[in-house]
């Protein structure tokens, strides 16, 4: 992967700053902490780092720093204090996952999240890793996740095999899953997301999917859901879950030409819930 190249370190105004289209939400609380933090120096103790996106004009995008952005704004800062980068999408991915993976107290759902995301970004980089690929190389580890991962690891007591679990789950997570995991009333438990993992028809998961932020476990959601609901097939739930299923299969650039060809419906469709509406 080609090094990136530290552009300049400056104070940049946060409304020149895109930040939609990140990993993770940013938490209240650990927005309060740091508040408290940087009236009780004087100083945030690290910059944000952003890059330019040569199609967009060379607006700055985030990599990583959505908490103390916040906090920034939280105390009425017009500007912040920035790393400006020329990198790759893999290297900004990369960055991302691992300043949350160092910094961040992650619950079971948002580590299944950057872990999977990390090792989709170490076989695009190793595809001799990737698994199908015959022979010893085919597997990867826990140090493969990179030292981030380690860390994080070790500052749970999790062990590899625990940390190979968490990324299987991770990786049949799409965004509009990891959407209603959040909405749950306590976070996700590493058992809530094996146990979603385990419902093998579809109707059924989407109505677990439905009832979870009235629900304290997938368990419990489940045990709301009839189980006649599963002999009754709904034909619009049928053909969610297979546009769901065939588009989680999907590579970027098929998603990409899918997109092209039905751009025009699918913008008719978004605007149907509005546009800042339909991003979340």
């Amino acid at each position: 992967m080609r090094d990136a190249k530290l552009l300049e370190t400056t104070d940049i105004l946060i409304t020149d700053i895109d930040t939609d289209d990140r990993l993770r939400p940013v938490s209240d609380v650990a927005v309060q902490s740091l508040v408290v933090s940087i009236e009780q120096l004087g100083v945030m103790m690290d910059e944000i780092h952003v890059r330019k996106i040569a199609h967009q004009d060379g607006k700055l995008r985030l990599i990583a720093g959505g908490h103390r952005i916040a906090a920034a704004l939280a105390m009425e800062w017009e500007k912040i204090p920035t790393k400006i980068w020329d990198c790759t999408d893999d290297w900004a991915e990369l960055l991302e996952i691992d300043d949350n993976l160092a910094h961040a107290d992650l619950d079971a759902l948002d580590l299944a999240v950057f872990l999977s995301k990390r090792k989709r970004i170490y076989e695009k980089l190793h595809p001799e890793t990737k698994a199908g690929v015959a022979g010893a190389n085919s597997r990867w580890n826990a140090t493969e996740l990179g030292s981030f991962a380690s860390t994080a690891a070790e500052k749970r007591g999790i062990t590899e095999r625990q940390i190979r679990k968490i990324v299987a789950v991770g990786d049949g997570l799409s965004p509009f899953v990891i959407a209603k995991f959040r909405a749950m009333k306590k976070p996700a438990t590493l058992k809530d997301l094996q146990n979603y993992a385990k419902i093998k028809d579809g109707v059924v998961k989407a109505e677990v999917l439905n009832r979870l932020k009235s629900s304290k476990s997938v368990a419990e959601a489940l045990q709301k859901v009839s189980p006649l609901k599963s002999k009754y097939k709904d034909p619009i739930d049928e053909d969610h879950m297979k546009l769901f299923e065939l588009w989680k299969r999907s590579s970027k650039e098929a998603k990409r030409r899918f997109v092209r060809d039905f751009e025009e419906e699918i913008t008719g469709l978004i605007a149907e819930f509005g546009g800042s509406d339909a991003k979340r």
